[in-house]
């Protein structure tokens, strides 16, 4: 197999494994980043303490050091210095190392860790079983069967979940933001005993509804223009043309004719996998395409390797470079047969 045609986990790892064993690993790395985001605070793991004000990193207060220079106890320079080295270095390197994966991997944040985007997912699934949309924008009903030729018909009593769901997470969001920015243990001693200030019930009220609106209706536009790490990452990953990305095998095109068109019903962000790398900016690496494509081409050919894979290097200029017009000459080993 040529070292510019591989799954994610040869990406990351060096070895190949199924798509679906990758979407069970996903799924347990989002849960398991879910819970850190709600725990992160009361375990003193990271949160901004607003009321001192003072940052806390795994228990330990992250001071800059201009404290000194404001009691007079340490000079200037030596507030500069401390500055640089507690502040400077480490978000520059955080930056960097995180702009890095960005330009090799795409939004491999957003598909495999993001807690919004794993709640993006949920609704959209329980909209779909509500409805056949997975958004109330959806143009047409997405077919009523999985990938795996498994039957998932309507059911409208689905909608109760949605319900549930939407204003659940959402106060969830705001609850959980909170604790962030104000000592958790008060907030949830409060929330308890109903004792909410004033201002903790202002900013509870007013983060639910927007959160509320957001989930319901323009989630997926969020993902895609409002959120700067998103967007951040996708401009990175754009300005690279040998990024990892999601590939198609345009020599077994004819394979896909009965396929109703099962991988762009599964992705999250309403997304075309078969088109051009620019009109796939907002991809979320999710492999979602890929898994549902894999399940297809099993069911269907008794085990052919899926049309869609992720390529990289000289591979992933059979995606990347039709933007510019161009048809790079690729290996013949692109994708596995």
């Amino acid at each position: 197999m040529s070292n510019c045609s591989y799954s994610r986990d040869e990406a990351i790892q060096g070895r190949p494994t199924s798509v679906t064993t990758q979407q069970v690993w996903r799924r347990l790395l989002q849960t398991g980043f879910f819970i850190l985001f709600i725990t992160a605070p009361p375990l003193d793991i990271f949160r901004i303490d607003v009321t001192q004000p003072q940052v806390v990193v795994f228990g330990q207060v992250w001071a800059l050091g201009i404290d000194g220079l404001l009691t007079g106890k340490s000079s200037g320079l030596q507030a500069g210095i401390d500055l640089i080295v507690r502040g400077l270095l480490p978000a520059a390197a955080f930056v960097l190392g995180f702009g890095w994966i960005a330009w090799r991997y795409g939004r491999l944040y957003c598909g495999w860790l993001c807690p919004h985007f794993s709640v993006v997912e949920t609704i959209n699934g329980l909209m779909r079983r509500a409805s056949a949309k997975p958004s109330l924008w959806e143009k047409s009903p997405l077919p009523l069967q999985r990938a795996d030729g498994s039957a998932m018909p309507k059911k409208s009593h689905y909608w109760a979940w949605v319900a549930v769901a939407v204003p659940g997470f959402a106060f969830l969001w705001s609850l959980v933001l909170l604790t962030y920015l104000l000592p958790p243990f008060e907030i949830y001693s409060n929330l308890v005993s109903g004792e909410l200030t004033r201002n903790q019930t202002i900013f509870l009220s007013a983060a639910t509804i927007v959160f509320s609106l957001e989930f319901l209706m323009a989630r997926h536009l969020f993902c895609r223009f409002g959120c700067a790490v998103g967007v951040f990452q996708s401009l990175l990953w754009m300005g690279n043309r040998r990024a990892m990305v999601v590939g198609y095998d345009q020599q077994r095109a004819a394979e896909c004719r009965d396929c109703a068109t099962h991988c762009e019903a599964v992705c999250p962000m309403r997304l075309k996998p078969r088109n051009r790398k620019r009109h796939m900016f907002t991809c979320t690496e999710c492999g979602q395409c890929i898994a549902a494509c894999e399940q297809v081409q099993h069911t269907d050919d008794g085990g052919s390797a899926p049309l869609l894979q992720w390529v990289n290097g000289p591979c992933a200029l059979g995606v990347s470079a039709q933007d510019f017009g161009q048809r790079p000459k690729l290996p013949i080993d692109c994708y596995r047969r």
